[in-house]
């Protein structure tokens, strides 16, 4: 498969206003023309070699900040959009929505928020849910979407909570540094019965953790406490930067971070992406290096984004039994359905069916790009008789050219064409014609329905 291009005009426009340069200034020390430097900020010619150099060289410039992530995940946004079926009329081409997801982000932004109050709005008068009539009853985002979509667009990678976590771990290392830390700031740490998970009692500085619970899931609450306590002022300050719509959204968002904070502290950036290095991405040696869960170590591979020290760009996912997403991230192109399952073609799937184990495989999405995935069920037991299990499976992978740092791509024929299976994001929005798993006809597509005539589909697919 061809190299894509690299358009990144928005990004060349962002640093010059940044440094304060006009055009011709910034051409100059590109060492290019005036009216070349004009196309490139326009998405009218792709950044060449020589300026991704001259940015690395003349201002030290993180080259790996020109990638598409933003842009890629922009057009997968649009496009399962613009499958909703109040768009009636054939949606725009897919070179049409690249162009608006590089040359105009915020427009592009703009509409998938107005789509989203579209959708509420909608789904609020069919669930008759006393919209009418009440103050509060105007269109806003959901808070757990608004969240979801924040962390979404920051590439999941929070730098200065990152940071503060790394400086915290190395404050309170070892296997007994988050109790040293509770200690630190006067909290007793109590084992308790029972279901409730954590339970902190600020009045007597009291934190109850469950004893059902598995070590490393305590020493996460713990952690994830201590961010509470004593990250507050940088968790609200990044708060403030996100102007969320609703307290709701704030509150979550705060949970959130507390999260990233813990985990951060839990596997600090620098030694786990040594690590990470060092075990070829082994998410078990790394467990028990880190006294981390699977998903733990799986969610904060796809976290190593920090400028500077990037680790492999990785996709994380995770589904329940009835194949919704409850958590997604990716740094890679591939994007997951906003809205809805994930494609049945995807290991993360059969994860169910193999408890325990790891499950490989190589597939290729609809646009050419492959990818190594990693599949596992990650139940979790209530640790009691009669408590309930929550059953989820997670799934981790990337890009195929990265597979030779990774243990899993070992035996495997990267080479060989046939051994990537199709999977797609979405039914609506997925071009492929033959899947045999397709749940609804794609958007972009026309269809022949023969009633003499019926194949794996009640109908066929035009190409």
């Amino acid at each position: 498969m061809a190299p894509q291009k690299l358009y990144a005009g928005v990004k060349l426009r962002e640093l010059r206003s940044r440094l304060g340069l006009t055009q011709k200034e910034f051409a100059a020390k590109l060492g290019v023309s005036l009216p070349y430097l004009n196309q490139m900020e326009n998405n009218n010619r792709p950044v060449s070699t020589s300026v991704v150099l001259a940015l690395a060289s003349e201002f030290g410039f993180d080259v790996t900040e020109l990638s598409a992530g933003d842009s890629e995940r922009l057009v997968s946004d649009m496009r399962e959009a613009l499958a909703d079926p109040v768009f009636t009329d054939q949606p725009p081409p897919l070179a049409d929505l690249r162009l608006a997801a590089s040359n105009a982000p915020a427009l592009a932004r703009a509409f998938l928020h107005l789509h989203r109050a579209y959708r509420q709005s909608h789904e609020r008068l069919a669930s008759l849910d006393e919209a009418l009539g009440r103050e509060d009853a105007r269109v806003q985002p959901s808070p757990w979407e608004e969240v979801r979509d924040f962390f979404h667009y920051c590439d999941n990678y929070i730098d200065a909570v990152d940071r503060a976590a790394e400086h915290f771990a190395e404050k309170f290392a070892g296997p007994m540094g988050a109790e040293h830390a509770l200690n630190d700031n006067g909290i007793t740490l109590r084992l308790t019965e029972g279901a409730r998970l954590r339970h902190f009692d600020s009045e007597n500085m009291v934190l109850s953790i469950s004893n059902r619970a598995a070590p490393e899931t305590r020493r996460f609450q713990i952690l994830l406490q201590l961010a509470l306590i004593t990250q507050n002022k940088l968790l609200d300050a990044t708060l403030d930067l996100a102007r969320f719509h609703s307290n709701e959204a704030r509150s979550i968002a705060k949970i959130g971070l507390a999260n990233y904070f813990a985990g951060a502290a839990l596997m600090p950036y620098t030694r786990f992406l040594e690590a990470a290095k060092k075990y070829r991405h082994d998410l078990e040696l790394l467990a028990t290096r880190f006294g981390a869960s699977i998903e733990q170590v799986a969610h904060r591979l796809s976290t190593l984004q920090r400028p500077g020290n990037k680790g492999i760009p990785f996709f994380f996912v995770r589904v329940d039994q009835a194949g919704t997403i409850t958590k997604r991230h990716s740094a890679t192109r591939l994007q997951f359905a906003r809205f809805g399952g994930a494609c049945p073609l995807w290991n993360v799937h059969r994860a169910f069916e193999t408890p325990a184990q790891f499950l490989r495989q190589l597939a290729e999405t609809p646009d050419g790009v492959r990818y190594l995935c990693l599949a596992r069920d990650v139940s979790k037991p209530g640790g009691a008789f009669g408590a309930p299990t929550r059953r989820y499976a997670i799934c981790l992978g990337c890009e195929v050219r990265h597979a030779g740092d990774l243990v899993y791509a070992d035996s495997l024929d990267v080479t060989n064409s046939a051994a990537f299976e199709p999977i797609g994001i979405s039914c609506r929005i997925c071009e492929r014609t033959d899947c045999h798993q397709r749940s609804v006809p794609p958007l972009e597509r026309r269809l022949t329905i023969t009633p003499d005539e019926r194949g794996v589909l009640p109908y066929r697919v035009d190409k």
